[in-house]
């Protein structure tokens, strides 16, 4: 009799881990879709930095041929 009531409370108890566990497992599914729109966010702002390095860039190659061509340039 003994042996029944420990395996029901062992089987209760293994139940209550296995919710618990499965609410964890979704926690970290939305913890995972929350970092994935974050490297999604981080990669269009590295993307615009370098679109907006790339323009200044462009800009400072214009501004050095036109002082050559006005003789401004030492």
């Amino acid at each position: 009799m003994s042996d029944n009531v420990t395996n029901e409370l062992l089987l209760e108890h293994l139940k209550s881990i296995q919710a618990k566990l499965g609410k964890h497992d979704n926690h970290f599914i939305r913890i995972e879709n929350e970092l994935r729109a974050l490297k999604d966010h981080v990669s269009g702002l590295v993307k615009s930095d370098l679109n907006r390095d790339s323009d200044i860039a462009e800009l400072a190659v214009r501004i050095d041929r036109i002082e050559r061509r006005l003789e401004l340039s030492d």
